[in-house]
């Protein structure tokens, strides 16, 4: 009978907090792209159709978490998509290594050589130039075309990207945060490029961050960070996060063979 009261007096632990995004918002985060036009369209529409179905009572913006170029087809197909995607809805994009090699590549010879080694040479051949022309060309020579062929709004486009968003609970990054530094003290490099450092910690942060970069075969939640990047290059396979309250749900783009579906997980 003691026991039984004392259970019943004991104190309450306190709730458990769930992470979430601002009361009336919803948000789709998108992992890397990597030049796939194809799932990226699909998951487009699949993010559209999404936002319909659970109605307008939320304020609705996308963010993709950066690596929309390299390695993939069509880098400059998924450019034109994102832009134009943006001109219809909230759309936010965040930076990632890919994209600030690109950039750099313009004016660095040898940044040049780097990024053409890591999925440049994709992103190249997706613009105005055949292989045979581009293998004829010295490193130089390639430079100065690069400056030809890329449109000035892609690059002025790519320039614009953001380093980091904060959504309530959760933090927008494309490959991580250093975890000895606060939020406003992070640098760009870390928040572009790191990897170990962040992806070992394993204590919670001050946010959830939500992440791309690495790659993983699976969506990779921790609790303290999710990892989105499914390596869609590759695996066919490109995901979006959507977070509205505290609820998560999965999108993703899934190419079978050519065929190319939708596939949802998780939430309502």
């Amino acid at each position: 009978m003691l026991a039984s009261l004392k259970q019943i007096f004991r104190p309450q632990a306190a709730a458990a907090h769930f992470p979430s995004v601002p009361e009336g918002e919803r948000y789709y985060v998108i992992g890397d792209i990597h030049g796939r036009r194809d799932l990226f369209e699909t998951l487009i529409e699949g993010v559209e159709a999404d936002d319909v179905r659970r109605g307008d009572a939320a304020k609705t913006t996308v963010v993709l978490l950066g690596d929309l170029i390299d390695r993939g087809a069509d880098s400059a197909g998924v450019i034109r998509a994102a832009r134009e995607w943006g001109t219809r809805r909230e759309v936010r994009y965040l930076a990632g290594n890919h994209e600030e090699m690109f950039l750099q590549s313009f004016d660095d010879t040898e940044m040049l050589r780097h990024f053409l080694k890591h999925g440049g040479r994709e992103t190249v051949l997706s613009y105005d130039i055949d292989l045979g022309t581009y293998n004829a060309l010295t490193l130089k020579e390639l430079q100065d075309a690069i400056h030809r062929i890329v449109p000035m709004e892609d690059r002025e486009f790519l320039r614009g990207f953001e380093e980091m968003i904060v959504a309530g609970d959760y933090l927008f990054v494309h490959a991580g945060i250093d975890p000895s530094r606060p939020v406003e003290e992070q640098r760009r490099s870390d928040l572009l490029w790191i990897r170990e450092r962040f992806l070992r910690h394993a204590q919670p942060f001050d946010h959830v961050v939500v992440h791309g970069h690495t790659i993983f075969d699976e969506v990779e939640d921790r609790g303290h960070r999710i990892g989105i990047d499914t390596g869609a290059f590759r695996s066919g396979r490109l995901t979006a996060l959507m977070l509205e309250g505290h609820e998560r749900a999965y999108i993703q783009a899934v190419d079978q063979d050519g065929a190319i579906r939708i596939e949802h997980t998780g939430g309502q």
